[in-house]
C-alpha cells in the first residue's frame, strides 16, 4: 500500500487546483501532493472528492486519503476512539438499530440506510405503510459507510458478509435503497438487487410531480459526477432540476465533522439563500437545514410536509428499531 500511495503522491505538479476547490485544503494551505502533511490530517478530509474531480493528473485525492486512513489503522499508531469516534464506532460497527423482524418472508425488502429515519420518521412511517400494501416490509440497518471511511476495512467487508448472509436466510432477493451514500457504498458487493425508492414509486404511480423553479439541487458528493440518481428522480419533475454549484460538501462527508466541527459548521452555512435548496440525501439536507430553508424530495414527493428533525435524530432511530 505505501509505495502505491508514494507513486501517486509523486505526480502532483502542485497547481494547487485542489486547493482551490476544498475548504479543507486551503485551511491547511496545503494540496494533495504535500503527503506528509496530508497524512497527518487524513481524518480532517470529508471525502468529497472534488480534489479528484479536477486534479489535471488524475490523481484520486479521495482514494488517496482513504489509504491514509486504512494505513494508520494496520499499524495501530492513533486510537480512533481517542480521535472522538467511539459514538460511531458504537453505533456503526454492528449497527445498533437493527430491525429486521418484519422482512421475514419477503423478496423485497425498504433498505431506510440511517440518517432517513432519523430525519424524517414521520415520512419514512408513510413510505413504509404504502409499501407494506405491496407485500414489502422495512429491514432496518446500516450500509457501513462510515466503517470503511474510518479505515477499517475488514469491518466494513464483515458488515457486507453479515447483510449477503441475513438476505439469503431470509430469501431476499430485492432491496429498495432510500440513500445514494448506501446505493454508491453496495456497488455490486451484495448479491441481491438493487433499486431506489424513486423507481419504485414511480413504478407504482406514487408520488407527487414537482415544481422545479423554486429549486436548487446539491447534487450528493458520491453521485455528484454520474447523477445516476436524475434519470430515476424524472418522474417527479415538472422542469428541468438547476445544479446548485460551488458548494463543496454539507459538512458531513468523511466523518470529518468530528475533527473539524466549525469547518462544517462553514460548509453548510455557505449556501446562497436565494433559491430553496433541495436534495435526495437526508444526511445533507439534515445538515443544511439547520443554517437556511431545505427540503428532501420524498417528503415533498408524499406529501407529508416534513422537515428535517435534526434534534431528536437519536430516539428517531432507536423508535424504528423497535417498530
Amino acid at each position: 500500500m505505501k509505495k502505491e500511495i508514494h507513486k501517486r503522491v509523486e505526480e502532483c505538479i502542485h497547481c494547487n487546483a485542489c486547493k482551490r476547490k476544498c475548504k479543507f485544503l486551503t485551511k491547511y494551505d496545503i494540496c494533495i501532493g504535500d503527503s506528509e502533511k496530508l497524512k497527518a490530517l487524513a481524518y480532517h478530509c470529508y471525502l468529497c472528492g472534488e480534489c479528484t474531480r479536477v486534479c489535471p493528473k488524475g490523481i484520486d485525492g479521495r482514494g488517496l486519503i482513504l489509504d491514509y486512513r486504512k494505513e494508520e489503522v494496520s499499524e495501530g499508531k492513533y486510537g480512533l476512539k481517542k480521535r472522538g469516534y467511539s459514538g460511531i464506532l458504537l453505533e456503526k460497527k454492528n449497527y445498533l438499530f437493527q430491525n429486521h423482524r418484519k422482512a421475514k418472508g419477503c423478496k423485497t425488502v425498504l433498505f431506510p440506510g440511517c440518517n432517513f429515519p432519523a430525519y424524517y420518521p414521520k415520512t419514512l412511517d408513510k413510505l413504509v405503510a404504502l409499501l407494506q400494501k405491496e407485500g414489502i416490509e422495512p429491514y432496518y440497518d446500516c450500509c457501513g459507510k462510515p466503517i470503511e471511511e474510518l479505515g477499517l476495512t475488514k469491518e466494513a467487508e464483515a458488515i457486507f458478509t453479515r447483510l449477503n448472509q441475513d438476505f439469503k436466510r431470509r430469501g431476499i432477493e430485492e432491496i429498495i435503497l432510500v440513500c445514494p451514500n448506501c446505493f454508491y457504498h453496495f456497488g455490486d458487493k451484495l448479491n441481491v438487487k438493487i433499486t431506489t425508492i424513486y423507481e419504485k414509486l414511480s413504478a407504482l404511480n406514487i408520488g407527487k410531480k414537482l415544481s422545479t423553479e423554486e429549486y436548487e439541487c446539491f447534487f450528493p458528493c458520491p453521485d455528484r459526477e454520474d447523477k445516476r440518481w436524475l434519470p430515476k428522480l424524472s418522474p417527479f419533475l415538472s422542469g428541468e432540476l438547476s445544479e446548485k454549484k460551488n458548494l463543496q460538501c454539507c459538512g458531513m462527508g468523511g466523518c470529518a465533522f468530528i475533527q473539524e466541527p466549525m469547518l462544517s459548521k462553514e460548509m453548510a452555512e455557505s449556501r446562497s439563500k436565494e433559491k430553496k435548496l433541495i436534495s435526495y440525501c437526508a444526511t445533507c439536507i439534515g445538515q443544511f437545514a439547520r443554517f437556511g430553508e431545505s427540503e428532501h424530495f420524498l417528503p415533498l414527493i408524499l406529501e407529508t410536509g416534513e422537515k428535517a428533525d435534526y434534534s431528536h435524530s437519536f430516539w428517531n432511530r432507536l423508535k424504528h428499531k423497535f417498530y
